[in-house]
């Protein structure tokens, strides 16, 4: 196989396993689990896991005062705000709905990425944002797109994720992370916000009990969160390999599987409005991402600047 072609077999392989944790986050709520108690135990997956690939690597946690800032940004911005959102949503919508909302990362990076002054402004971009917001309308607009008319209100409640999402790419592309590979502020982010959502889960009683017993939902926890470190790793690997813009490009194939693993894994079905909302998403992304060439020489990659994409893929 060649190095390209190996690439973009690494892409989809990655993308199709970030799509399935949508429908796996649905399921984990089934039962009743709540979101601090979920995002806890979702951390202390991706610690286990993030520490030992870590160690594989030869690369150790850094923990100290001087990038404090940067792991509690991290924490708060892209796990704990965005998934009290998410989880709240999933309780409600179809797993394809989730997945075509969490396609709007790009949308929102691109304002905020402006105000901030991390992007200039760019017409053939503003028309990809259009095309987005035209997706979400069709989503939430006609009777036939979602199971019930009030189910258009959980729709906004979850755009509430990607903004999150967003908001972090941007200030991690501001700021910078200190020296530290992705791993590594992944780790520190877990680390500092591990008590964070313990005193959260018990105070407001949605801890979930270990010893209480494994059943559909937490298997469905575990499994996603294995996944969400595991192709994170991935991530990091290919970002590094070809480029920040050429691995952005999962997000794609999130969307589009995300919405097939719903409808294997849920039996969902839906509307022609679904379906032209996923066509409409899918093209404002394509608009909205940045152009830049891709990098796919070992060795040159880490110097490919994707512009906020660590916020364009779902987390």
């Amino acid at each position: 196989m060649s190095e390209k072609l190996w690439l973009y077999a690494m892409l989809v392989a990655m993308g199709a396993g970030w799509g399935a944790s949508i429908p796996l986050a649905k399921i984990a709520v089934s039962t009743g689990h709540q979101a601090f108690g979920l995002i806890f135990w979702q951390m202390v997956i991706v610690l286990m896991i993030s520490g030992g690939i870590m160690m594989l690597r030869g690369k150790r946690p850094v923990i100290g005062r001087a990038h404090l800032r940067l792991f509690l940004m991290v924490a708060v911005f892209g796990t704990v705000m965005p998934d009290i959102f998410y989880y709240s949503a999933a309780r409600e919508l179809p797993g394809g709905i989730m997945s075509i909302v969490t396609s709007s990362v790009p949308m929102f990076s691109l304002p905020i990425a402006i105000l901030m002054g991390n992007e200039r402004f760019r017409p053939k971009r503003l028309l990809g944002l259009i095309f987005g917001m035209v997706g979400i309308v069709l989503l939430i607009g006609p009777q036939a797109s979602l199971p019930g008319g009030w189910a258009a209100g959980f729709v906004l409640l979850a755009l509430g994720a990607p903004l999150f999402y967003a908001t972090e790419g941007n200030l991690v592309s501001k700021w910078g992370t200190g020296g530290l590979d992705p791993l590594q502020v992944v780790f520190g982010a877990s680390l500092l916000g591990l008590p964070i959502c313990l005193m959260l889960a018990l105070g407001t009683g949605q801890w979930i009990d270990p010893t209480a017993g494994l059943g559909r939902a937490e298997g469905a926890l575990i499994l996603s969160a294995s996944i969400h470190a595991l192709v994170y790793a991935a991530y990091v690997w290919l970002v590094g390999r070809a480029g920040s813009v050429f691995a952005a490009q999962t997000s794609y194939v999130v969307t589009a599987t995300g919405v097939l693993w719903s409808i294997y894994l849920l039996q969902e079905s839906y509307s022609g409005w679904v379906w032209l909302a996923l066509a409409v998403m899918m093209l404002g992304m394509f608009l909205v991402q940045p152009r830049a060439p891709r990098v796919l020489v070992p060795g040159r990659a880490m110097e490919d600047d994707g512009s906020n994409q660590e916020g364009a893929v779902a987390k």
